[in-house]
């Protein structure tokens, strides 16, 4: 499994297994796929990047940056706010189980944006996850 695969894994077992995101988005609804969403409200494993850590010379550590995009159909922005909040608290706790190939060495919510969609209905928060990931030798 690759590094990426792994913290994708990791974020969104954390995210179903976090009473605070479950109770404002259920389970099911946290997803990885590229159409648009028309479940509401939703929690999409969005684009990621993942960069070789500059500081390690075993060339074992990898940067990975997750996007998540929330939407939920509101009139204004709170209810996305609320589930970033949730997301930050899911994620802020304790590092990522990433299964017996990389160890999670940190991990935090890096950047959140707050934007209305153009249908005029729909609220949207885009996430940004940054983990730090090692490889297990």
């Amino acid at each position: 499994m690759s590094v990426e695969t792994a913290v994708q894994v990791g974020i969104r077992s954390r995210l179903v297994a976090t009473a605070g995101v479950i109770n404002l988005v259920p389970a099911g609804h946290i997803l990885d796929r590229s159409q648009r969403p028309i479940i509401d409200p939703s929690i999409i494993i969005g684009e990621g990047l993942a960069v070789e850590d500059e500081d390690s010379l075993a060339r074992d550590r990898w940067r990975v940056f997750s996007t998540l995009h929330i939407w939920k159909k509101e009139e204004s922005l709170a209810g996305v706010r609320a589930i970033a909040w949730a997301i930050r608290m899911a994620i802020r706790p304790a590092r990522l189980e990433l299964g017996v190939d990389f160890h999670c060495a940190d991990c935090r919510v890096s950047s959140v944006r707050y934007v209305r969609d153009p249908d005029g209905v729909t609220s949207h928060s885009i996430l940004t996850i940054e983990t730090l990931a090692e490889m297990v030798e």
